[in-house]
């Protein structure tokens, strides 16, 4: 059968790229190779291409998940070669194995289930990011790490100053760790701060988004550099599913389980989110309003604040995507 168009699957880990070739001819038969098993490494790029170009025709993608950053080697590589590429979110791989009812789930399964979903979908091709970009998640992601440490260390000298008999040293050094680890947290926000304004179109919209009560110019950082600006989101309800604050729920018949997010997503988003959710509760006057009228459905403070932050989310992406200010109509 001679393939009109070609789908390289490709199930990406930290150390193997598990792959499969699918072809589609004029009667929009399918077919696919086996699988075959690849180092992730140049040295498997290379004889990846070698495996592909035989049978390789005209239209043809790569196609692979967002997964970690096991990902981003092969995709760089990819682009410099020329060649195209999708990379899909994890959720929308996993909702299409679910229309598919498959209950398989080994790394050559899903190898050929993006492979099938390369030739039935019509696929945006993936955007390398700007040099900008990788710069601003590299220094974000270091942020928040250093701020997580900072929470950790600053418990630990409680602990120990209300402790019997702790050494004056122990104390000392914790103290020390904690001024080393604010003045980091100085130093990479000041470093944002100067690559967003280099870039005269990112800062002008990062300054508009500032406009929402609540968000601070971090957790919008924290927001585009995990998101590639929104390169993969096609709506918000895709980018609610990809910072895993989508709903799951939990009924069958008389069985009312309890609602809850997916949490199946981006840890990075939702952790910049909490706070900012926190406060817009608390002195936002229309994020007040909105987060108690949430409550008093379900009397549970954890619910209204994860919907707050669900909201604070959306406006973030509308205002990116319409290069806008905030409005109060934004909010209702």
């Amino acid at each position: 059968m001679k393939s009109l168009k070609q789908s390289i699957g490709i199930d990406v880990a930290k150390d193997t790229l598990v792959c499969c070739i699918g072809g589609s001819d004029q009667n929009e038969q399918f077919s696919f190779s086996k699988t075959k098993t690849f180092s992730n490494d140049i040295k498997g790029f290379a004889q990846l291409m070698q495996w592909v170009t035989p049978s390789k025709g005209n239209d043809v993608v790569f196609v692979m998940e967002a997964t970690g950053v096991y990902y981003e080697n092969l995709a760089y590589w990819l682009d410099s070669k020329g060649e195209k590429l999708s990379v899909l979110l994890p959720n929308k791989v996993k909702h299409y194995a679910k229309s598919l009812n498959l209950k398989t789930k080994t790394d050559g399964v899903d190898a050929q289930l993006l492979s099938r979903i390369g030739l039935e979908r019509k696929l945006t091709l993936w955007t390398i990011p700007s040099k900008i970009m990788r710069e601003v998640k590299f220094l974000s992601r270091a942020y928040r790490e250093d701020k997580a440490k900072l929470v950790i260390v600053k418990n630990q000298l409680h602990a120990k100053e209300h402790a019997h008999g702790c050494p004056a040293s122990v104390i000392k050094r914790l103290k020390k760790q904690i001024a080393f680890l604010q003045a980091q947290l100085l130093e990479t926000e000041a470093e944002l701060r100067v690559t967003v304004m280099s870039d005269s179109l990112l800062s002008d919209k990062v300054t508009k988004i500032s406009t929402i009560p609540g968000i601070s110019f971090m957790t919008i950082i924290s927001i585009l550099a995990e998101t590639n600006a929104f390169a993969l989101v096609e709506n918000a309800k895709q980018l609610v599913s990809y910072a895993g604050l989508d709903i799951q729920q939990n009924q069958s018949g008389a069985k009312e389980g309890k609602t809850r997010i997916s949490k199946k997503g981006n840890s990075y988003i939702r952790n910049a989110l909490y706070m900012p959710a926190l406060c817009a509760s608390k002195h936002n006057p229309d994020m007040k309003v909105f987060y108690n009228r949430i409550i008093e459905k379900k009397p549970a403070k954890k619910i209204g604040i994860t919907a707050v932050a669900r909201k604070l989310l959306i406006l973030t992406y509308i205002l990116w995507k319409n290069d806008t200010e905030f409005e109060l109509e934004h909010a209702k």
